[in-house]
């Protein structure tokens, strides 16, 4: 068991390079989903008040984790920053990271594996 938990440890991820996001002044990352289905175009044209952008605001540790990846860190290492960061506020670390990361990998797409 102690080796699944190594290898997943080790995944490292980068963020997505279709993936459009800001940051503020606070360190609070949004994410930017355009919306450019065709009916949303032809909405959109027809003076609808559709948005070009879907924003979605991560919280603090989302965004504290989410700046964190960049295609050289590993899963421990985020866990270990986090750690420093936020000390016992972050605890369970792992699992409240890989379940994170896991959603905005699968679910959302902001991110991808790039090692296992």
């Amino acid at each position: 068991m102690l080796n699944n938990n190594e290898e997943v440890l080790n995944i490292i991820f980068k963020i997505s390079n279709n993936l459009e996001y800001e940051v503020d002044k606070e360190g609070i990352v949004t994410i930017l989903e355009k919306q450019d289905h065709k009916v949303q175009r032809f909405f959109r044209k027809l003076k609808f008040g559709i948005p070009e952008y879907k924003k979605i605001s991560m919280d603090e540790y989302g965004s504290y984790v989410f700046l964190q990846i960049d295609g050289k860190k590993t899963v421990r290492d985020i866990g270990e920053e986090l750690e420093v960061k936020y000390g016992d506020k972050a605890h369970p670390i792992y699992e409240r990271l890989l379940l994170f990361l896991n959603h905005i990998d699968v679910n959302c797409h902001y991110i991808e594996k790039t090692s296992f």
